[in-house]
């Protein structure tokens, strides 16, 4: 196999960085969810405009970490099946 042949500097022991995009994109979720929650709330209470955009910002900070944790679920599904490329 190609691997064994290295040349680079990498470590042989280097660890993949999944994990720690795993635990950042739900610790995003969770507070990108009540973040959104919260501001909604405001700007229903209070009418300003500006809780109407912090809460559009929170939503898509989940959004996007949400879709990071779809990302990471099909990327380990491809890797258990064998399927890596």
């Amino acid at each position: 196999m190609w691997l064994r042949n290295r040349e680079g500097t990498e470590p042989v022991t280097a660890r993949s960085p999944l994990g720690a995009r795993r635990v950042l994109s739900i610790v995003a979720l969770v507070f990108g969810i009540v973040a959104a929650v919260i501001c909604t709330v405001m700007a229903m209470r209070t009418g300003e405009e500006v809780w109407r955009w912090e809460a559009a910002i929170a939503a898509l900070v989940a959004l996007c970490a949400a879709t990071s944790l779809v990302v990471l679920r099909h990327h380990r599904s491809g890797r258990q099946n064998g399927q890596q490329q």
